[in-house]
């Protein structure tokens, strides 16, 4: 019988992870202090705030207690997979890390880091593969098929395969996010406007998954139905309240973007119009 008293104190420090997300702040936080000198309107404070709250989201998300709770409950996992994909992601790119990170790694290994950029090959292929349309394919593609019965099933006979699918939900989203916000210095390859339809659309995927969880009224995922129980909720019910969170969270990150997209938008144009007004008067004057 287990006891969810062990499982709290369950915590994974496994190297990868924990030295990644060390290693990425420490080389944020010293390319930050370096940049924010010359461009300290890019780099405000919140920015730094977001990166370093971004690491530790993704860190807790595979390393903490919630990382044991997965094996038995379908709505820990979800809680898993939402803060690596709607979560963190957005935190990490509203950091704007490209500069201060490559600023704070030593010049004689950036060197080496920026080498393979100058074949024209590799980056007529990060062109492609980081433009709108395939960054999007990319993530929900991630997203959708994790979460086919046989995939995920497999994830928990391996290792290799569980860790495979966490780190394609946290880099495929953040390039997703990468898109939408498109942070200093990047510049958008679409018009702002279309992010709204591109993060709605990424929602009525995640709505069609949330409700075949909720309402199909079978259990989807074996290894649930045989796992010990550690709460009240039997397999379906533990089902239907993992979908009912992922709806919840996953459509209140993606709604909340779009909503701010498109207040930003409004109040824009609203300036625009006003200056127009402005400048018509001084010219009829």
């Amino acid at each position: 019988m287990v006891e969810t008293s062990d499982l709290w104190r369950e915590w994974d420090w496994a190297p990868i992870p924990l030295v990644s997300a060390l290693l990425s702040s420490t080389l944020y936080l010293r390319g930050w202090a370096s940049v924010r000198q010359t461009h300290p309107r890019e780099l405000p404070v919140w920015r730094a705030v977001c990166f370093q709250l971004g690491l530790l989201l993704a860190w807790l998300a595979v390393s903490s207690p919630i990382g044991a709770f997965d094996d038995y409950l379908l709505s820990a996992h979800m809680l898993q997979h939402f803060i690596l994909m709607s979560a963190a992601p957005p935190l990490i790119v509203l950091g704007a890390p490209v500069v201060p990170l490559l600023r704070g790694v030593p010049r004689p290994i950036l060197s080496g880091v920026l080498r393979p950029w100058m074949w024209s090959g590799l980056r007529k292929a990060g062109r492609i593969l980081l433009h709108p349309a395939s960054v999007w394919l990319l993530m929900n593609g991630t997203f959708l098929g994790w979460h086919v019965p046989v995939a995920f099933e497999r994830t928990f006979s391996s290792e290799l395969l569980h860790n495979l699918e966490h780190a394609m939900f946290l880099f495929t989203s953040c390039a997703f996010w990468w898109v939408v916000l498109a942070p200093w210095p990047a510049k958008r390859v679409w018009p702002a406007w279309t992010m709204i339809p591109y993060l709605l659309s990424a929602d009525v995927l995640n709505t069609i998954l949330c409700a075949l969880l909720m309402f199909s009224g079978r259990i989807f995922y074996s290894s649930y139905a045989n796992a010990d129980r550690i709460t009240r909720l039997n397999p379906l019910q533990d089902q239907v309240a993992a979908g009912g969170e992922m709806w919840v969270l996953n459509s209140a990150i993606f709604l909340g973007f779009a909503a701010f997209i498109t207040i930003d938008l409004l109040a824009g144009n609203r300036t625009r119009i006003q200056e127009n007004r402005v400048t018509a008067r001084m010219n009829a004057a």
